[in-house]
C-alpha cells in the first residue's frame, strides 16, 4: 500500500532521520512506521551516492520515503524521486512560483515536465515487465509533493499554493514559523503561529489534502492531540531526539554509581 493510499485511511505516522546512517534508517523502517523522513536541508549529506544509500536502505525495510530537499532545483528532484524517494518536501515556501517549480520537475505530462528516463531504481531500471505508461502513471500518482509552511509568506499566499496540481500535504514548521515572525521559537506555538496553524488545518481540510507536523516529546497524549488539532501526518521525533534521550534514561541511572568513585 502506498503512502498516499494510508493516508486516505486515516493519520500516518513517521520519524526523522538526521544521522543518515543506514543501520538507523533500516532500523527505524523495521519498526513499522509508515514513513520515514530524509534530510537534505540541515544536514552535510548532499546529492550522491551516500544519500542514494540512504533510500537504498529505506527501501529495503520497505517504509515509504520522504526527502525534505536543499532548494527546489529541478534535476535535484528529479534524481531522489528517479532514486525511489515517494515524495519530496519543499523548505521554505513561500509562493506559488516555487510549489509550481517542484511539481513541474516531480511529474510527469501533463501533470509537470519531467524528463523520463527507464534506467532508474524506481523504474525497476527498466527490467522485466517494465512499461512506461504504467510507470508514468504510477509515478503521478503516487509521488508526494508537500511544500513547507514555515513562513508568513505561506499564509499570505496560501490559497495560490495549494491550488498548484500535485500537492498533495502541507508540512508545517512551528520554529521557522516563529522565526519569520521574529518571535521566540517554540514548538508549543504561540498565538501568532496558532492562528496560522489553524488557518492551513482549515485550507488542507477543504482540499482534502494532508497536514504534516511534528509531535515533541511524541508521548500519547501529544498525539492525541495533534490528530485533534488537525495533523494528518505525524512525525515522531528524529534518530537524534530519540538516541539522546536514551543517552538522558542511561545517565540517569548511572550517574549515582559514576558519584560513588
Amino acid at each position: 500500500m502506498t503512502l498516499k493510499e494510508k493516508m486516505k485511511k486515516g493519520p500516518v505516522f513517521g520519524m526523522a532521520c538526521f544521522t543518515g546512517v543506514s543501520c538507523i534508517i533500516q532500523t527505524i523502517g523495521n519498526y513499522g512506521l509508515d514513513f520515514i523522513y530524509l534530510d537534505l536541508e540541515h544536514t552535510p549529506w548532499m546529492l550522491g551516492s551516500d544519500f542514494e544509500k540512504q533510500i537504498m536502505a529505506a527501501k529495503l525495510s520497505g517504509i515509504s520515503i520522504l526527502v525534505r530537499m536543499a532548494d527546489t532545483d529541478e534535476v535535484s528532484v528529479r534524481k531522489v524521486l528517479e532514486w525511489g524517494a515517494d515524495g519530496v518536501v519543499i523548505p521554505h515556501c513561500k509562493n506559488r512560483a516555487m510549489t509550481e517549480t517542484v511539481a513541474e520537475a516531480a511529474k510527469f505530462p501533463p501533470l509537470g515536465r519531467r524528463g523520463a528516463e527507464s534506467n532508474v531504481r524506481a523504474a525497476g531500471f527498466g527490467g522485466p515487465g517494465f512499461d512506461w505508461n504504467t510507470y508514468i502513471k504510477s509515478q503521478n500518482n503516487d509521488t508526494l509533493i508537500i511544500p513547507m509552511d514555515e513562513d508568513y509568506e505561506f499564509s499570505d499566499n496560501i490559497d495560490d499554493i495549494l491550488s498548484v496540481p500535485g500537492v498533495d500535504a502541507v508540512n508545517f514548521g512551528p520554529l521557522d514559523y516563529s522565526n519569520s515572525l521574529k518571535l521566540p521559537v517554540q514548538y508549543g506555538m504561540g498565538e501568532d503561529v496558532q492562528k496560522a496553524f489553524k488557518l492551513l488545518v482549515k485550507k488542507t481540510r477543504e482540499r482534502h489534502i494532508g497536514c504534516m507536523g511534528p509531535v515533541i516529546p511524541p508521548t500519547d497524549e501529544n498525539i492525541d492531540k495533534a490528530i485533534k488539532d488537525g495533523y494528518t501526518m505525524l512525525i515522531l521525533g528524529n534518530d537524534m531526539w530519540h538516541f539522546q534521550n536514551s543517552l538522558k534514561g542511561l545517565m540517569q541511572t548511572v550517574t549515582p554509581y559514576m558519584e560513588k568513585r
